[in-house]
């Protein structure tokens, strides 16, 4: 992460959230998780602007996978890989 950045307390939330469902966690997993352990309404538009915001501070990266019949046809994002300087950002 760069030096003078910092993290908003969703930033922290979304994160944890991550790190408690581990690296493959799908947003639509985040969301549910958020909403029913923190008891806060999550758009998924903040959600989504709130990955990349993460991803652009190298702290995770997440990809979209393919759509499939079994989700309706459409595609999700899924968390592929969590950053070694994570405990830096959060500590």
């Amino acid at each position: 992460m760069a030096p003078g950045s910092f993290l908003g307390e969703f930033e922290h939330l979304v994160l944890l959230t991550v790190l408690q469902l581990g690296d493959e966690a799908r947003a639509l997993d985040i969301r549910a998780h958020l909403e029913g352990r923190a008891e806060r309404s999550v758009s998924r538009g903040a959600l989504y602007a709130t990955l990349e915001r993460l991803e652009r501070k190298d702290l995770l990266t997440w990809v979209t996978e393919d759509a499939t019949p079994e989700r309706g046809g459409t595609s999700q994002r899924v968390i592929s890989r969590l950053s070694a300087g994570l405990d830096e950002a959060i500590g």
